[in-house]
This record gives structure tokens, sequence and C-alpha cells, in this order.
């Protein structure tokens, strides 16, 4: 098993996101490596970290002369890496993550690591790992990308590699891949937009992340255009999402408000223009849709070479004002969407949707030292059982005791963490099945509405792209981990009181269902897909803040017979009563971060299988509950490591699992 070690910095959205894309990259194409992306500065700066993105996110936004100053003056002080080091500790702190891990790839997304590095090892006569500078930049290259050695330059265009080479980098380290867009740009049969017909609609995608205030304004005079249709994304600003749906009310279904997604790379290729600052990572994979583009937001230095790009290629426009926008999307698909057409011509020869799939290509070479040139990575453990399979004397595959948890949240509703990170978070643990179960409010109540402006539960318009996700997720974490991944659904049915609110869980639903079901219509539903419906925290919960739910439990003589199961144990509440009933049980994290891992947990003895699983559970037999302990401590998991979720490699192993039937 190899390791690829991904450093990145939370300090713009390039370096993360090209992190996240190589990531994804690796693990898709093979399954005989182990790769973590790590974020130094926040794990050796801790708070101070924080207050530089702050700031940072401050003056890009309200002063962005100021910051071009400041991203001048860190192009041209050439001895400022140096002192970043002192920040936090940072070279220790690296250092220590390096001897720990002892990776065969480093790669970095940010250019003060090539520095550290250098620093790390000015004293030892080479490094124990090859070193990958993937440059996020485009044309505006701050020359710290360069002034630190790196076996390999991977740069998004010609005219970046241009500019290292004219400073010296020697051409043939240079690799022109393009940015490291999501690997899904480069799924075939990927669904494309066309050019629209004359009377046709014109799909333009609006992603707000400047110019709030006048974003109600902004989106009138896009709509004053008759044949657009506009798709929205306002982020996690809820407020501003509720504002705009009331707003877009008369315009029907020419408009759709989106908050946070993850399906950014569908939704640009299924759009004609896609309206956006000029940010690294959103340009590139525009650029990557083939999706034609209006900046409407430049940001001195940092973004200039973004813009610079787009006007280069001629592939859209920079127009600051509003008016303008609206002249523009107006001018691109006149005489019958001339303009539009060419800008999409360029594009189409210029775009690298592979990029991410080739730099994980050359990593994986990189990481066979002694390999010929070209020669992909093999693994040279052949026979490797993946985590939870047990081979018996005669080479099958024995059923054991499986270590569940079917009761977990994504940031889809009111968790911390992504559907990726918590599918890695559970498969390093060596789980066997979990299932992701995020709220879905009832529209009918009043506190199903206050939810979904929160952000705190689904909103109907994400549950297909919900589906999706976790789909996909299924498919990874099977292929890295031999872990299950159901997809479920938590149904918020919220009163006034505790007596008057339920919550049930849906375990391996095959599709969306009415939210606005009664609850009885809904366990019919959930039982036609063949999936569980579980009572969630049907009694009291005295260990845990949160509000009590005891509709199903005060109605046993009505829900006994359609429910699956109840959970006897919720994180760190025992529901004793359930037990004294005799009623088929499960137990589970009701998992929102990190920390809630160590809770009770669900033990099957039924080979791994969701139809034999969930056969188990409605049996009731060979069952058993565990108080999930993993050993981990803080000298293996930082504090802020554990909260922010991050695919953080501290060391290279994990205690055995101690599994306690209670």
């Amino acid at each position: 098993m190899k390791k690829v070690l991904i450093l990145t910095a939370g300090f713009g959205d390039g370096h993360n996101t090209a992190a996240r894309n190589v990531a994804d990259a690796l693990e898709l194409i093979s399954d005989e490596v182990k790769v973590e992306v790590l974020d130094v500065f926040q794990s050796s700066l801790g708070l101070l970290n924080d207050v530089l993105k702050k700031a940072y996110q401050g003056l890009t936004r309200f002063a962005p002369s100021v910051w071009n100053g400041i991203y001048s003056m860190l192009d041209h002080a050439k001895g400022l890496e140096s002192n970043l080091l002192a920040f936090g500790n940072l070279k220790s702190a690296l250092e220590q993550i390096l001897t720990q891990s002892q990776p065969d790839c480093v790669l970095s997304t940010y250019p003060v690591y090539a520095h550290v590095i250098r620093e790390i090892y000015r004293d030892h006569s080479e490094r124990p790992f090859r070193f990958i500078t993937v440059v996020t930049d485009s044309i505006s290259v701050n020359s710290s990308w360069f002034r630190a050695p790196s076996d390999w330059y991977c740069v998004p265009n010609e005219a970046t590699a241009d500019v290292l080479r004219k400073n010296g980098v020697p051409g043939e380290k240079v690799k022109t891949f393009g940015f490291p867009v999501n690997p899904v740009f480069a799924e075939k049969d990927q669904e494309t937009v066309q050019a629209p017909k004359a009377d046709g609609p014109i799909k333009v995608l609006y992603i707000i992340n400047t110019g709030k205030k006048k974003s109600g304004k902004a989106v009138d005079r896009r709509l004053e255009l008759p044949r657009v249709h506009l798709t929205i994304t306002v982020g996690r600003d809820a407020e501003l999402k509720e504002k705009l749906m009331r707003r877009a009310e008369r315009f029907g279904e020419r408009v759709r408000v989106l908050g946070w997604t993850n399906q950014m790379p569908r939704l640009m290729l299924t759009h004609h223009l896609v309206v956006t600052k000029a940010g690294g990572a959103t340009v590139q994979e525009a650029i990557a849709a083939r999706c034609p583009m209006i900046l409407n937001q430049v940001i001195p230095g940092q973004e200039d070479g973004n813009a610079q790009l787009v006007k280069d290629l001629d592939a859209g426009v920079v127009a600051r004002k509003n008016r303008d926008v609206a002249e523009w999307i107006a001018a691109a698909f006149a005489s019958d969407a001339r303009l539009w057409k060419k800008w999409r011509d360029h594009l189409t020869k210029v775009s690298r949707p592979d990029a991410s799939l080739r730099i994980a290509e050359l990593a994986l070479h990189e990481c066979e030292l002694d390999g010929p040139p070209g020669k992909l990575f093999e693994s040279n453990q052949p026979g490797i059982t993946r985590p939870g399979k047990r081979k018996a004397a005669n080479g099958s595959i024995e059923a054991h005791m499986l270590l569940c948890d079917f009761h977990i949240h994504t940031n889809y509703s009111d968790g911390k963490l992504t559907a990726p990170e918590v599918v890695d978070f559970y498969g390093r643990r060596g789980f066997d099945c979990i299932c992701i179960t995020d709220h879905l409010g009832d529209p009918r109540r009043l506190i199903g509405k206050l939810s979904k402006l929160l952000n705190l539960t689904l909103g109907p318009e994400q549950l297909d792209e919900y589906f999706d996700v976790i789909a996909r997720e299924r498919r990874r974490a099977w292929r890295k981990y031999n872990m299950l991944v159901m997809t479920g659904l938590e149904f918020n049915k919220d009163g006034f009181s505790k007596k008057t609110s339920a919550h049930l869980l849906g375990i391996d639903l095959k599709a969306p269902i009415n939210p606005a079901l009664d609850l009885p219509p809904t366990i019919a539903e959930i039982h036609a897909q063949g999936a569980l419906a579980v009572a969630s925290h049907p009694h009291i919960m005295k260990s845990e803040w949160g509000k009590n739910t005891l509709y199903l439990w005060k109605n046993q003589e009505i829900f006994a017979p359609l429910i699956d199961a109840w959970e006897i144990a919720n994180r760190n509440n025992i529901f004793t009563p359930v037990g004294l009933k005799r009623l088929a049980f499960l137990a589970n994290s009701d998992f929102h971060k990190p920390k809630h891992i160590y809770s009770w947990k669900t033990l099957l003895h039924c080979e791994k299988e969701p139809e034999a699983i969930k056969e188990c559970i409605r049996k009731n037999e060979r069952l058993a509950i565990t108080l999930y302990r993993d050993g981990l401590s803080a000298t293996t998991a930082a504090p802020q490591d554990l909260e922010n979720g991050a695919r953080v490699l501290k060391l290279d192993m994990a205690p055995p699992l101690g599994r306690l039937s209670a």
C-alpha cells in the first residue's frame, strides 16, 4: 500500500478544491493507495489560523485594493516564506507529520509548503519522498510557487507554464495537465447542454458569492429577458435563499434557488452560461465544463490572472455592473447565439476535464521510485484482504459480527461533515455498514418550515442530488473500505410538544419519499421500497440536549405492528423501556460531528449484504449493541482535526476495535 499526502490551506477556494479533487481521483483509479489531505496551518496554528482566514476573507471582500498590496508584497518579498515558518511552529509540525506518516509522495496545492519542506531537508542529502507542486494560480502566478524546488510542477494552462519557464523552472519539470477539477467532469456519457434553439430557454447559472445586497435587483434584471431560466446558488446563506425564493415566486418555474450544493459540476455542464466571481476553482471548473462565463467581480492581484485567462481565451467577459450582465446575456444569445457559440468553441479547444486523473497518475508513478518512466503504480502486495473480510480455511468469506451505525447526519442537514468525509471517517475505523439519514422536515408543520429556512433539514430540491451523491459514495466506500453505505432519511414530524413529535428513520431507501405524508403512509412507502422503518430516539433522552420525540412511543398500539425496530440506544442514552417491552431494537450514534463516534452502535452476525442485514434487524436475532471506543487520543487525533472533520493523517495505524456486547 503506497501513501500519498496532499497538503493544502484554507486561504482561497482553489487550494482545497484542487487537493480534494486529486484525492478523489487517486481513490478512483487505485485501490492500493492510501491518500490523506492535511491543512497544516489549521492543525498547527489553531485559532491564529482562523483569525488569518477571516482577515483574508474580509480584505478580499471589503478592501480588495489593500489585499492587492499585500499580494504584491508576498510576490516580491523573497525572504517572507522563512518568516512564515515561525507561525505556530509550522516547520516542526510538518516535520513530525512527515516522520510519522512516511509518505511515498507529497503533493502541495499551497505554495508555502515547498519552502517549509526545503527548510526541513536543508541539512539532509535528499528527501525520502517525491514532491509535486500543483499550481492553482493562472497567469498572475505568485513567485512563491516556484522559488522553492519541486520534482514536478503541474499547472492549469500554457500561459502559467510560460511564467514558470521564464522564471527559471526547467521546462521538463512543468506538466500542463490543467486545473484538477472534480473527476466527474471526465466521466463518459456526461450530460451536457446544447446550443439553445431560437425560441428555447437560455439556462443561466448565477453563483452568488459577492454583492448579496444587490442580488435581488440582479435577479430581476436577468429575468427581464423572457427566455432566461435562472438557477441561483447562495451557499449556506439561509436568509438570502428565503428572500430570493419569495422574490422569484412570480417567475414560476423559470427560477430555481439552491442553497449549498456539491453538484456544481452537473450544474455547469447543464447550463449555457455561468455568472460568478473570478475565483480560481470556479473559473477552472467552468472551463472543464465548457461553460462560458460572465465574471461579476475580480479581486485585484489574486484573481486578475483568472479574469485575464477568460479574456485571452475569448470565453466570456468581465461585467461588474448588474445592467452589464443582463446586456451581455442578451448579446451572447442574439443572432442565433453566435457569440455564445464562439465562446463555447474556444473553451472546447482548451478544456481539460481529466486533469485531476492525470495528476493522480503522475503521483502514483512517483510512488514507484525505481519504476521505469511512464509505468503506473502496480501493487507489490498482492492478496491484501480489505478491512472487514475474514477468510475461512476453504477460502470463502465468513459471516462475522458487523459493526454498524444506521443514524448519521451530514451537512446536507445539520451535520458537520460532508458525505465523502463521513464515508472516510467511518471507513478508516473499520465499520462494515452505515446508513446516512439526513433530516427531512414535514413542510406542513411550522417547525419543519423553520428548520428548512435555517438549513437544518434537506430541501425538497436537494433530494435527487442527495440520493445521487450517496450512490456515488456507496461505490467508493465498497471499493476502498469494503464498507456498505445505505441511503436513508430521518423524517421529522415535529409538533410543539414532546408528545406530538416523532422522528422516523427510513433505512436503505431507493428513492425519495414525500415528506408531507402522515406517519402510517410514510412507513408504507418505506416498506414498499424494501427498506426499514425505525423509531428514532423514541423515549426520554437524558444525556443529550435536544427535544424529546415521544409520539411513536405514546402510540405503540398503532405503530408497534408497523415499525421494524426501535432505537434502544441513541448516542449516550439507553432506553430501558424498549428492552422491557421486548421490541426489536437498534443502537445508533445519531452522528452529527466527529466526537459523536464515541457512542452506542449495533453489531450484527450475518453476511455483509444489504438484504441479509435488513433481515437480521427485522428478526432481531444474532444482534447486539456495543459502546464504541477506538482508543484514539489527543496524541493521535488533535481536537481541531476531529471538529473540522478533515481527512488528516496523524499516525499510520489505528488500534483494534473493542466490540463489547451489551
